[in-house]
């Protein structure tokens, strides 16, 4: 069986991928949601003409004869001049503040002189100084925030101005987790001979949680066939939206996570891609749920999950796929063989902008160089090697 390129192993996860559904949220529950319809403005914003600054409003024609002028009431937030402003009269302001009917500027108090109800200015007027228009900010009708952005602490102070007290939001999936192998113990048990520690649950339900609605895990399964059927049969019985294991994912004696999930009723639409770490990737469908059969080292895990369920998760979310980087080297690259290279980088920041330091270290086991890492430089196949300076595709392992 050939190796699938990773472009269509990818398209086809994406083609499984469901439509966006909706939720609505309240505002102070949406941070870190999608949006699943735009936010549009309900009025104008400033909703009236406001002061920008403390100081006085009048009309810029009165100050061209020089002479001070009367001061006859105080506009302040939450509290209008009421009335209308007259000729040679002037308001006493705040920022923030509705500027009267009849005023077109605002002096700050530190540029005017005031002698009990006269005031004058030290500067000239300009019509419009100091005024916020009416809806300079945005107008009624505005697309503020499109559908698809990431809901950040930014964008939900937008929705708040626009007056928006909830809004629309992609549902999130429902992610369960099982780890498979046989020498698997969890953190802080003592390690027996001949056993290793599982640490792929811990960082996939990090990698993957912020897209989630939960992330199940559901520890550690044996590599015993009646055993390992029963596990997966009640988790599928959960209708989770994705179902991710880790283990048994090559064609070995003891991998016997493909036969059982086909033997559960998972079609299966591919389980080999040209792509290294993380060769022995599986994706299939078990009714509405999306299956990932990911290898057991632990870099290959992480890899394959960043290459290809980080992308299901946004499409899942309507989240535009972002463009990946294009840098510079700040290190040569080795030749690479015919698999499609992932290859571990750190983002260093220099003089001339950030730049991609290549991470020598490629054992699909060799957790700390991953956590040493930034970025994932993809080097295609064949690739001869290229010299520091050279700009490459990368990845990033920490973004959204």
């Amino acid at each position: 069986m050939s190796l699938l390129p990773v472009e269509e192993a990818l398209a086809a996860i994406l083609a499984r991928v469901p439509p966006v559904l909706a939720e609505t949220v309240p505002l102070g529950e949406a941070l870190g949601r999608v949006l699943a319809a735009p936010v549009v403005a309900t009025h104008d914003q400033p909703p009236f003409d406001a002061s920008a600054m403390d100081g006085y409003a009048f009309r810029a024609a009165d100050l061209d004869a020089g002479k001070p002028l009367r001061v006859v009431g105080m506009s302040q937030a939450g509290a209008g001049f009421a009335g209308r402003l007259g000729p040679g009269e002037a308001v006493r302001i705040f920022t923030g503040a509705p500027l009267p009917p009849g005023a077109d500027t605002v002096i700050m108090q530190e540029e005017a002189r005031r002698e009990d109800d006269r005031v004058g200015f030290s500067v000239p007027a300009r019509p419009g100084h100091s005024v916020r228009a009416r809806g300079n900010d945005f107008a009624e009708g505005a697309v503020l925030i499109e559908t698809g952005a990431r809901l950040t602490p930014l964008r939900i102070t937008a929705a708040a101005t626009a007056n928006h007290a909830a809004l629309s939001v992609a549902r999130r999936p429902r992610i369960a987790l099982l780890a498979t192998g046989d020498e698997l113990v969890l953190p802080g048990e003592p390690l027996g001979p001949d056993r290793i520690v599982a640490s792929n649950s811990f960082g996939l339900d990090a990698l993957l949680a912020p897209y989630a609605e939960t992330v199940d895990d559901h520890g550690i399964a044996a590599d015993e066939d009646d055993a390992l059927r029963a596990r997966l049969t009640a988790i599928l019985a959960g209708e989770p939206d994705i179902l991710v294991t880790t283990g048994g994912a090559s064609v070995g004696e003891h991998d016997l996570v493909q036969d059982a999930l086909k033997s559960l009723g998972v079609t299966l639409d591919f389980w080999r891609i040209d792509m290294r770490p993380g060769k022995p990737l599986m994706f299939g469908t078990h009714g509405r749920t999306l299956v990932f059969g990911l290898p057991g080292n632990p870099v290959s895990a992480m890899v394959t999950a960043i290459v290809f369920i980080k992308p299901a998760l946004r499409a899942f979310l309507g989240h535009a796929e972002p463009p990946s980087w294009r840098l510079p080297l700040a290190g040569p690259t080795p030749a690479n063989g015919p698999r499609r290279h992932f290859m571990r980088a750190r983002l260093v920041h220099g003089a001339g902008g950030p730049s991609l330091l290549p991470i020598a270290q490629t054992d699909s086991g060799h957790t700390s160089s991953l956590a040493g890492a930034d970025m994932l430089i993809v080097q295609p196949g064949h690739d001869p090697g290229q010299p520091a300076g050279t700009i490459v595709e990368a990845l990033p392992i920490e973004a959204f």
